[in-house]
């Protein structure tokens, strides 16, 4: 015989163990549409922190990263910062972002990239839009355009971050790669290419091009949408 779970709202306040009950019967009849954005970070929240109203400190959060975005890309130093926030509750929201990212992701796994784009840009978008600092990657594609690596080249500060072509080529001869995807995100919000950005993808390109390495695109992600800079017409 299945163990029940243990009930988080048992100990605290009939008020606060009423509410929380009647959004647990929202989520589990109608879904997570059924509940607004701090409702859905106050019930993650009570999970972790099980004897405190934790509709507050679920707004608070909200205030503090902008949205629901912002907080779930937050850096746990950040969250530390904030009070209330300890160590579980951190963990509850990055296990939470962890799990959003598996699943869309796996959308794009074994499966051809570029038949395939729309997904891509979910999981680059889930991943990275928010992220407060620039991250530069390069995802490595077999002959078959299929995703074989993942990987982030370089953090920078807030708005900008070094690439070097010869180590983006390099490791794709490592890989055995026939192409790549350059991707990197914009903290301001704005997507739109620099004129940094439009040379440094040329570069690449050529210096590809003596090794049969392709490049398929360079994708520039924001919150405010992304940016293809093939789609553009700048590679």
């Amino acid at each position: 015989m299945a163990v029940p779970d243990p009930d988080p709202i048992a100990a605290i306040a009939p008020d606060t163990a009423g509410h929380r009950a009647r959004l647990r019967g929202r989520l589990l009849d109608n879904g997570g549409d059924a509940l607004l954005d701090h409702e859905l970070i106050e019930y993650l929240l009570a999970l972790a922190i099980p004897r405190r109203d934790t509709k507050p400190l679920a707004k608070l959060l909200l205030r503090e990263f902008g949205g629901i975005g912002g907080l779930l890309t937050a850096d746990p130093r950040a969250l530390a910062r904030v009070p209330g926030m300890g160590d579980t509750s951190i963990a509850a929201l990055k296990i939470a972002h962890a799990a959003a990212i598996r699943l869309v992701k796996a959308e794009i796994v074994d499966r051809p990239v570029l038949a395939n784009w729309q997904a891509l840009l979910d999981y680059l978008r889930a991943d990275m839009a928010h992220h407060p600092i620039e991250r530069v990657r390069v995802l490595h594609l077999n002959t078959r355009n299929m995703l074989i690596r993942d990987e982030l080249m370089n953090e920078g500060s807030i708005d900008q971050a070094a690439v070097h072509i010869r180590e983006v080529i390099r490791r794709a001869i490592d890989l055995g790669s026939a192409a790549i995807i350059l991707v990197h995100n914009h903290p301001s919000g704005d997507p739109a290419p620099s004129r940094a950005d439009i040379d440094l993808t040329r570069n690449i390109i050529e210096a590809g091009k003596r090794l049969n390495i392709a490049v398929h695109d360079h994708i520039i992600i924001g919150t405010g949408g992304y940016s293809s800079l093939r789609a553009m017409g700048l590679m």
